[in-house]
This record gives structure tokens, C-alpha cells and sequence, in this order.
């Protein structure tokens, strides 16, 4: 991406998602020309690192996307339907992660592995998906283009990240506190993480699904285009500082064999396959913490249902979960025009 250079502000650069942007735009040496970072009244003034410089921390607000090319959100739904179109009017185009405008019919929901195609019509607004979906898409994806998909099950294993900082150091200390023979205490999650795992912390809906449950079966079935794939989630909470992993059991309209799923997968853009039964070998968030890639692995048919796999996968909820998953929609984008 040499020549041209881009403006980028980042909504919410505090928080966890909007550190990992700044991380993920340097190690890909994005063309940034100024940056714009931008956070809540009460951060405002405070310093954040990129590209070797300390820069102040500016108050959101309507102003500062003056001139700004690429404007990542990840401040909440709240602060996106706010600024968004500010952003937008402002001449930005936007790129949210927040679950404000994934469902909006007139916005494309991306993952570039799965539906980058989108990104050829240069929309001005592009959501990028919930964590747990986005990671199982890229595993879903190769698999889908080969024999098409028709139910998924899966239960996803989401680690602190999911909730943010304050979730990882609440998990860190509650550990440590274990280790000293303290209690430990919860406060940013409902229950205390450590040696414990609990249903997803969000609100159950009235379909019996919790909130991050129904966003994965809608939100999956936008990426893909089907809007009637059956899908049956569990999403739970576990003990892991970082990445996700999710459990899936996936059917489809033909046969395909483990084998040349494998294969399949092996060629993928954004999968690493880690397959290896006589090593014990398999995907864990300790190996997937920090890749940009999807860790699959654990690959075998159903007996008795040849058009049923099963797999296990792990990826950075923090990038391809999110941050990531942005940069890359930007990449596209500026790759498409040139």
C-alpha cells in the first residue's frame, strides 16, 4: 500500500479494541497519514503510542472528522449512532464494530474472507460483525462454497477479551487472589471467572437465546446470505485471558469428507489448520492469541451423516474478532480502487 497516505481517527483508542487497531494498523504499515485518536470526555488529554510517537487523546465530537478518511468505531452502539453520521457527513468512511448498524439491511456486515466482494461498491458505512461470529465464519466459508451450508451447532468458549480491559484484569486478579488464599471477587462480570465458566453474560431474550447467542444465528446468517440457516448456539464464558473458541457441528446440502475438508481448509485465506491427533494437537486460544489467522482443527465426519462435519476452532477475539477484521476491510478497500 505504498503512496498515498490516509487519515485515520479511531473512536473509543482507550479501550482494548481501539489499542489493537493501533497495534494491527502498525504492524501492517497502513498508510497513515495524521491520526486522529479519539475517546470519551474523561480520557481526552491522556497519551496513547503509535508509530513511535505519543499522541494526546482528543475529546469526541463533531470536529474532529475534519479531513479524516477512515474513521474505526468501536466506542459502542450508543456513541456510533451518535457519531456516525457525523463521520460520515464529515467525508469518512466508517468502519464500526459495534452492534449499531450490523443488522441494517442497507449496510454491508463484513468479513473479507466470506463476502469481501461487498467491499467493490465502496460503501461509505461497513459493520464489522460480533467476535464469535466473524471467527466462525472463516471456518464456515470454505466449506460452504463446496457443499453449502444448512445447519450449524456450536458452543462457543469466549474468553475475558470479549468484555474488554476491565474483564481480562478482573480475571488476572481474580486468579492471583486464588493463588494468595484471598476469595475472589466479581464486579465487571456477573460471577467470578476464574476456575469457573458461566452462560454468556448477556441478557436472555424471550426465545430462551441469550443476546450474544441471537446475534451470532442473525449475524451469520447476513455474512453468508441465508436467511433461513438453522443455526443452535451456546455461547459460555470461560477462564481464558484471550481468544475464542468455538465447538461446531456443521450439516450440509452435500457429502464432504474430513479429508477434503482438511484440504479445503489448508488453502483458505485467514484459516490455519492445526490437525494433529497423534500430538494431542489442536486449536487453543494460547496459540491463537496474537495470529490473524483461525485456527482449525479437530476435523472428523458424523457417523451415520456424511454431510455432517465436526471441527473445533480458536481465534483473537481481539483481531479477527475486531480490530483486525477492520484493518482488513480498509485494506480492501483502498486495494480495490488501485
Amino acid at each position: 500500500m505504498a503512496g498515498k497516505s490516509y487519515n485515520v481517527a479511531v473512536v473509543g483508542v482507550t479501550g482494548a479494541v481501539g489499542q489493537e487497531i493501533l497495534r494491527v494498523l502498525e504492524r501492517r504499515k497502513f498508510p497513515v497519514g495524521e491520526l486522529v485518536p479519539l475517546a470519551s470526555e474523561r480520557s481526552a488529554g491522556m497519551e496513547t503510542a503509535f508509530a513511535g510517537k505519543r499522541h494526546k487523546v482528543q475529546k469526541l465530537g463533531a470536529a474532529a472528522f475534519a479531513g479524516v478518511d477512515f474513521a474505526f468505531f468501536s466506542a459502542g452502539a450508543s456513541r456510533s449512532r451518535e457519531f456516525v453520521p457525523v463521520a460520515q457527513e464529515a467525508g469518512a468512511v466508517v468502519i464500526d464494530n459495534s452492534s449499531a448498524y450490523r443488522m441494517d439491511p442497507q449496510v454491508p456486515l463484513v468479513v473479507p474472507e466470506v463476502n469481501g466482494e461487498l467491499l467493490e461498491k465502496h460503501p461509505k458505512l461497513i459493520a464489522n460483525p460480533n467476535c464469535s461470529a466473524a471467527i466462525l465464519a472463516v471456518a464456515l466459508a470454505p466449506l460452504h462454497r463446496k457443499a453449502g451450508l444448512e445447519s450449524v451447532v456450536v458452543a462457543t468458549y469466549q474468553s475475558a477479551s470479549g468484555a474488554g480491559a476491565k474483564a481480562m484484569a478482573e480475571l488476572e486478579k481474580q486468579v492471583k487472589d486464588h493463588a494468595a488464599g484471598k476469595e475472589p471477587q466479581a464486579e465487571v462480570f456477573p460471577h467470578v471467572l476464574a476456575f469457573n465458566l458461566f452462560s454468556h453474560n448477556s441478557p436472555v431474550a424471550k426465545n430462551g437465546y441469550n443476546e450474544e447467542e441471537n446475534k451470532m444465528v442473525e449475524e451469520t446468517r447476513k455474512i453468508f446470505g441465508l436467511p433461513d440457516l438453522r443455526m443452535v448456539p451456546t455461547c459460555v464464558r470461560v477462564p481464558v485471558a484471550r481468544a475464542h473458541s468455538e465447538a461446531v457441528v456443521a450439516r450440509f446440502t452435500k457429502p464432504l469428507s474430513a479429508k477434503e475438508a482438511r484440504a479445503r481448509l489448508a488453502k483458505a485465506e485467514g484459516v490455519r489448520v492445526v490437525d494433529e491427533p497423534e500430538k494431542n494437537l489442536f486449536p487453543m486460544p494460547k496459540h491463537a492469541s496474537g495470529e490473524l489467522d483461525v485456527l482449525v482443527g479437530r476435523i472428523r465426519e458424523v457417523p451415520g451423516d456424511p454431510n455432517s462435519l465436526a471441527f473445533f476452532v480458536s481465534g483473537d477475539q481481539l483481531l479477527k474478532g475486531a480490530a483486525w477484521n477492520a484493518v482488513q476491510i480498509a485494506e480492501r478497500l483502498i486495494s480495490s480502487k488501485t
